[in-house]
This record gives C-alpha cells, structure tokens and sequence, in this order.
C-alpha cells in the first residue's frame, strides 16, 4: 500500500473547514480599504499634487520631481496608517507571473536612530535586476540593470500576508536601452493607439465633446480547487499545475450536476475569504459559481478601464492562491489540469467606452446612435477577419494546447459569432447600402432603425455560441479562446491595436467617399456595407467543433494551426510586424524578443511534463505495476503445483499479459521520449526546438499516458501510488 496517497487521503477527510468572516456584513464598507483610490488621495494629497495625478491619468501628463515627492510622502502617511513598513514596485514581467522587490520605509540616521523615509525618486523610478528575468536576447546575462517605472493610471495597494504589509506600486517593467520587459508597457501603448484612434472617430462623426475614449475588460477566472496533501502526493499537479497521468473515473461531469449546483461548505467559505481579500483591494468581484467540471469553479468582477482590470486578474490570481493555501486547498489555473473532463479558460469581455458614459458597443434607441454603434461593431469584426491569426498567436501556450478544441473551447481555428438578429442586420446593410443602391435612395431612407430589430432586451437575450473564439454577447464582444492561467494583456494588446488599426482606415475610406461631395452618412454607410462583405469569411454561427467547419474555414482561407510553436509565427509575418511597429507597440526588436521569450516558454515546460512523465512512470508506476503482476505470477504459480487445470488460474493468467503489455508499452514510450530529448536539445535555434519538442515530444504525450493510465486500471487499488481523478475530483 501506498504510504503518501493513503496518509493524504486520511488527512483530507479528517479536515474542517475554516470559520470566515468578514470585516463587515456590507461590502461597501471595506471595498478598496487597501487601495489609494481617489479619496484617500484627496485626503493625503495637497491639491496640487492631487490635480496633477489625475491629470497625468486622464491626459500622460508627466509629473514633476517636485510634486512625486508630494505624492510619495502622501502615500507613506497613508501607508504606514495602514500598518505598512515596506514598499515593492510591482510589475509583470514576461515569465507570467508578478514580480516584487521590497524595500523597507526605514532609514538609519546618526546616533542609532532613523526615520521612515519614502522619496519621489523611489516612486517614480527602481532599479530590479534585469538579468534573471526573460529578455529573448535584449540584455545579456552580465547586463544587470531593468528599470520600473510608476504607473499612476493604476493606484497602489497594500498587500496583507499574514501580519505584514507592504505598500505595492503597479509599474512597467523596461530595459536599461527601454525595451518593454513586461506586459503593461505594450498594454498601456495600445489602449493610447485606440483612445486616439476611436476619438478621431467620434469627433469626425458622432460627437465632438468625446475627449475620452477607454477599452473596458470584464475576465471571467476559471479555476479548479484540490486538497492540499492531495496535491503534494501528485509531483505533476505540484511541478506542473496538471495530472500527466490518471484514468478517467466512473463518474466525471456527464451527469451536468455540477454547473451552477450548490457550493460546498469548505470551498463556499474559501470563497468568501477569498473575495474579502480581493475586495478590500478594490477588485470589483461579484459572481461566483459551480463551473462545469467536479471541484470547478469560476469568479467574475465587474467592467474596468482594460489596464486596472489586467492589474486587477494578476491580482486575483495571486490572492486566490495565497488563501487557498490558507483553507489547505491548491488553485489550479492550468488550462487543463484533468484529462477527460473540462478545462479552463479566462473569457475575457471587451468593449469601449467614452468619457460621456457611453458603451460603444451597445445599439442605440436613434438612427444617429445605432450608426455609431454600427461603426465600432463593423469595424471590430472587420479587424478580427484582418488579423485573426494575431489573435490565434495571442493565446497560444503549452497549456492552452491541452484545452482549445476539447468540448469546452473553442477550437483554433478564429471565427466570429454574431447572433442572428445582427447577422439579419448586417446582411440588410449589406444589401441596402451597396453603391447601386444608394445612387436609387434618399438620405431618410438610409436611416436603418435597427433599434426594432435589436430590442433593449437584446443585451442579455442573444444566444451564446459556447464554440465560438470571438462572440458578440450584446454589448461586448468574448474572446473565449483566452487560457486561464494567461495574462490578459497579451490578447488585450493585440486586440487593441487591431481594432485601433482599423479605426485608422475606416477615417481614411469615409473621408475618400466624402470628397466625392457625398453625405456623410451614406458614406459611412458605404464603407460598412464594404466591410461587412470583406469580412464574411470570418463569421460563422454554427458548431465550431465539427468537421464540416474545418472543411469549411479551408475553404474561406481560414487558417487553422493547432500547436503553439507554428501559431507563435504569426507574429513575426511582415503584415504583424508592420502593425505594431507603426503603431509604436513593440519596436522589431522587441518583437524577436518576445517571439524567442514565447518559444523558449513552451519548450521548457515541454521538457518538465515530459522529465515528470518519466519519473513518475519509472519511480512510481512501474514498481506498483511490477510488484502487482509478481503477486498474480506467485498465485498463477502456486496454482499450477497444486496442479490445478490452466482454466481455473486463466483470468489470472490473462491480467497478467495485460499487465505486461503496458508495462513494456509505458517503459518503451519513456526510453524513447528520452532519446528524443536528447537529440532534440542539441538543437540552437528556439524556433526550430519548439517545434521539434512539439512534434517527438508532446506528440508522444497520448501514447504513453495510454499505458499508464490503463495500469492504473488493472493495478491492485492498494498498490497504486498516486491520488486517483476521483479523490482529486470528489473529496472536497
């Protein structure tokens, strides 16, 4: 019997759970208790100093020395009434995660005293080291010096772990020569290239006093929860966030009794404290549920500007796991942490919106108000049909190749799903707007009132194509394909400089029509109509499972590449390139560099899978499959000198090739994965490793797990060394 599965089952079922309770029974009171939100900044700040942040948010207005040391002192006295002694510039660099560097208020003064100190300087500017984190060849490894810099557009926090606190500054991350390091600093580029572009757009024809237009994001956090001594009795949940081994059990999610179903008591209290700890961090967290899978579950916050709500997901991601481990449970945000049963993504829900408080994606109730929503929305999908592939390259991952296509992602291959009512509404735009036909029809008759069609109850009443990569849901388009444990800034970036691009030329196309000495309004209607044509190869309302979409999406030159290292090329085409270069997102060099970074990323965590793979067959499964089939050779044996007739040992006898056949299988598979390793290392170039990894390494993945698993079929229970799916599924 197994020592470890068996104590860490024991431990599970003798837990209790922890008694939560929050800081109050209303949330208002200690929403944003954490953050230095416009109110605290009010009461700390003098205005000046105040005045002069939120104009450097609303505007880049850059801040001087002079009021940073305004603004800093500030942020210490509020800081340290909040209990902290330390500061952190708090970024994201490019290995997935977030990163900190504390340094303590305190400095020594003469005669063995000292004072709390906190400068402009260390506000505005630190200094981490650069050389440990992933670069793609922009600093050597003898190059030590990064620089973070103060983002002001998100405002600081303070981090509670255990009984510290520190106060934490969202910054970007750059290279001494100011290469971006990190996500946000491409993020922040693209959200400024789309507020320009859409406010180009609403000034020009909707409305000149617009002097702000945002990106908004709503993610949804998938996750599933384990048990803690469940979790460290499984090396590969520990080492690589997912099971590389592990039979399906009897009972998985087909029952559908999970979605939505009754929290249990341990999780439902994990939750609360989970959500208390991100609220007082002023993350708008409002819906929690039963996702689909056993011991899945899924949190969701409110709408926020694109660049707070990406800060805000790396957050939630960090708060989820260090409360978990409060509860003795484990997060997983691997995109599939369980063969056979759901995955789990991050829906991330994008819109704009203006200063005025409009949703640019939302109909309207006027012939003015729905051309204006008919802009924006014919636009975006008109750049996702431009560069889908962009967005296929922004999802793609080592994880989420597990996940994409299986029955609750969508699949690789990018499509848009409009609904019926706007697909109806598209095709009359189409068909009334073409050129013939304008020349035949006055301006009044080009006052498509679609607000009959698309009544306010549209919002919450289109279907939902749960297949689709890229869905309109009303008033908001979903990227669905998006990985659970991904940032959110890649596809945001992406999508934001898309969109941004197109703006751009939809501006340019009208004002052609309109020196013709056309209307404005049958011109825009003109280059919709246009665009709606243009894109048709992208939208698709039906199953985006089947084959006959595949055979289909070929047909419409629709790409289809279902493995990261071919999709991460998608980023280094000419046409990829030209947009973020001329858009000042990412410079050629920093484009490489992330190529490398990314490829880099999927061969590493290949090459741990497959060295866990190996381990756990050969120290684990073997021996118990080994020392199972001995005792079966021992009965069969002491059988036969009884003299027994061969039919009364046959079922043994038949286990027992069995057995043997997966035991050969599995050792054979492994010895074979590690000659290709070794091969495939001696390989230079990244690009050329990732690839060879995917093709004689993942790509051996189903074949030996094959054995393995039907192992832990035939294998005596009390033999069997590692917590089986339905422990790790349905102990709770």
């Amino acid at each position: 019997m197994s020592s470890l599965r068996f104590q860490s089952l024991e431990t599970v079922l003798g837990r209790d759970r922890i008694q939560v309770k929050p800081p109050s029974d209303k949330i208002s009171d200690f929403f944003s208790a954490n953050v230095y939100h416009e109110n605290a900044m009010k009461k700390h700040m003098s205005e000046e100093a105040y005045l002069s942040v939120k104009a450097s948010i609303r505007s880049g207005q850059k801040i001087d020395r002079k009021i940073a040391d305004q603004v800093a002192s500030s942020m210490k006295a509020w800081a340290m009434a909040k209990g902290a002694t330390h500061y952190t510039h708090w970024f994201q660099p490019l290995t997935g995660s977030t990163a900190e560097k504390h340094d303590s208020f305190f400095v020594p003064t003469d005669g063995g005293k000292g004072i709390e100190n906190f400068s402009g300087n260390a506000l505005v500017q630190q200094e981490p080291d650069a050389s440990s984190f992933p670069s793609g060849g922009l600093r050597q490894t003898f190059e030590a010096r990064g620089y973070t810099a103060w983002d002001p557009s998100s405002p600081a926090f303070i981090m509670e772990i255990d009984k510290g606190r520190t106060l934490c500054i969202p910054t970007i991350f750059v290279s001494y020569t100011g290469e971006a390091l990190d996500f946000k600093a491409p993020l922040l580029k693209s959200v400024h290239a789309l507020e320009e572009a859409a406010l180009d757009v609403m000034r020009s024809y909707f409305d000149k006093k617009t002097s702000k237009v945002t990106p908004t994001l709503g993610w949804e956090q998938e996750y599933f929860l384990v048990d803690e001594a469940l979790f460290k009795a499984r090396p590969d949940l520990a080492m690589a966030g997912r099971t590389v081994f592990g039979h399906t059990p009897a009972k998985g999610q087909q029952l559908e009794d999970h979605y939505f179903g009754s929290i249990p008591e341990r999780v439902y209290a994990y939750m609360v404290d989970m959500e208390t700890e991100a609220l007082k961090l002023g993350i708008p967290v409002r819906t929690r549920h039963n996702e689909v899978a056993p011991s899945q579950f899924e949190a969701a916050p409110m709408f926020e500007e694109v660049n707070l709500a990406v800060d805000h997901n790396q957050l939630m991601m960090d708060v989820m796991d260090r409360v978990a481990r409060r509860h003795k449970l484990r997060v997983l945000l691997h995109e599939k942490p369980y063969a056979g049963i759901n995955g789990s993504g991050k829906h991330n829900n994008w819109s704009m919106g203006t200063d005025t408080g409009i949703n640019l994606l939302s109909p309207g109730n006027t012939p003015k108000t729905n051309l204006r929503f008919l802009t924006f929305f014919v636009n975006t999908v008109r750049a996702v049909y431009e560069h889908s592939d962009l967005i296929r390259a922004a999802i793609a991952a080592a994880s989420n190749d597990h996940r994409l296509g299986a029955n609750e992602a969508p699949p690789a291959i990018i499509s848009v799903f409009l609904g019926s009512e706007m697909t109806s509404v598209l095709d009359e735009i189409e068909q009334r707007a073409g050129k013939d036909q304008l020349d035949k029809m006055t301006k009044e008759d080009l006052k498509l009132d679609i607000h009959n069609k698309i009544p306010d109850l549209l919002l919450d009443n289109t279907d939902r194509n749960r297949t689709s990569p890229f869905a309109f849901t009303g008033n908001k388009f979903e990227v669905r394909a998006v990985g659970s444990s991904a940032n959110c800034a890649s596809i945001m970036t992406v999508l934001n400089t898309m969109v941004a691009d197109q703006l751009r030329r939809f501006v340019a196309d009208v004002e052609v029509i309109r020196k013709e000495g056309e209307d404005r309004d049958v011109a825009i209607l003109r280059v919709l109509s246009r665009y709606i044509k243009e894109a048709r190869p992208i939208m698709f309302e039906g199953d985006n499972y089947s084959e006959e979409w595949a055979q289909e999406a070929a047909r419409r030159g629709l790409n289809n590449v279902k493995t990261t290292p071919q999709a991460l090329d998608f980023y280094m085409t000419e046409k990829a390139r030209d947009l973020f270069i001329r858009h000042k997102i990412f410079t050629d060099r920093e484009m490489h560099a992330r190529h490398e970074i990314w490829l880099d990323d999927y061969t590493r965590k290949i090459q741990i899978e497959a060295r866990l793979m190996g381990e756990l067959g050969i120290n684990f499964i073997l021996p118990a499959a080994v020392k199972y089939q001995n005792t079966l050779l021992e009965n069969v044996r002491g059988l036969r000198e009884l003299g027994m007739p061969a039919e009364s040992y046959a079922a043994q006898s038949d286990l027992i090739g069995k057995i043997n056949h997966h035991i050969n299988g599995l050792k054979s598979g492994l010895d074979q994965m590690v000659d290709n390793r070794r091969s495939l290392n001696k390989i230079e170039d990244p690009r050329e490793r990732a690839i060879a990894y995917c093709d004689k390494v993942t790509a051996m993945f189903p074949g030996i797990r094959e054995h393995a698993d039907k192992l832990e079929r035939f294998v005596d229970d009390a033999h069997w060394p590692l917590p089986k799916y339905r422990e790790l599924l349905f102990i709770r």
